[in-house]
């Protein structure tokens, strides 16, 4: 349905019913937000279909992993029966003693909808430590619809630029689509660093961070010096 044929935003949040007691000062405020809320939907909405109208992308190369049970895979392998395989690749590399607290954070409320996500695509996590490693943080947080994977040698991780000069990483939100006996790529999450505007973090569109997005129901927001923690 083209923007056109629909109703305008400012008319549909006159739908809303009030609080009892709620100031005229509210009332009028939270209409107005109602119609932003809209239109952000309808933004969303657009940016879905845009990326889901995505041209034919690139073949990528068959790189190998090691699979659940520690056997050799190729990422094609990672597929299983579907057609669409989407990957996080976090920050946890053998040299790291601990995994990265943002990725963590993720991970957490990817678990909570892996089990229903993997039942339209394949769903893996990709990181440089022994899949054995992995599981057993997995194990430690209570992951139990996760599936891990290591990326063998680091050719994965330099040909997506996610290894730095210091050592550390970077994370990568990555879907792959199957085109016959090829892999391409679908879509890559490249929102740039200098992309971020000012007084914000790097963040994609929409953002993937539940955490994030109920703090920003929240009259304090964000906040602008806190980030998650491994343990509390």
């Amino acid at each position: 349905m083209s923007d056109d044929a629909l109703k305008p935003a400012a008319e549909l949040a006159k739908l809303r019913e009030p609080w009892e007691g709620e100031s005229g000062a509210y009332a009028k405020a939270r209409e107005a937000l109602l119609a932003e809320e809209i239109e952000f939907r309808r933004h969303q909405t657009r940016l879905a279909e845009q990326r889901q109208a995505l041209p034919e992308g690139p073949v990528v190369k068959d790189y190998r992993f090691k699979d659940e049970q520690g056997f050799d895979a190729t990422l094609a392998d990672l597929f299983g029966d579907h057609d669409t395989l989407v990957t996080y690749f976090w920050m946890y590399g053998p040299e790291r003693e601990r995994p990265c607290p943002m990725c963590t954070n993720f991970l957490g409320s990817a678990n909570g909808n892996a089990a229903d996500i993997k039942q339209r695509v394949a769903f893996k996590i990709l990181g440089r430590s022994p899949v054995g490693r992995q599981y057993a943080f997995a194990d430690e947080r209570g992951w139990r619809d996760l599936s891990f994977v290591q990326s063998v040698g680091d050719d994965y991780a330099n040909d997506l630029g996610l290894l730095n000069d210091d050592g550390t990483e970077n994370p990568a939100l990555v879907v792959y689509h199957k085109d016959g006996e090829k892999v391409r790529l679908f879509y890559r999450a490249e929102m740039p660093m200098q992309a971020a505007d000012p007084g914000q973090d790097p963040r994609t569109a929409p953002d993937i961070g539940a955490v994030w997005n109920i703090l920003d129901l929240t009259p304090e927001g964000r906040g602008t010096d806190w980030y998650p923690k491994l343990s509390y």
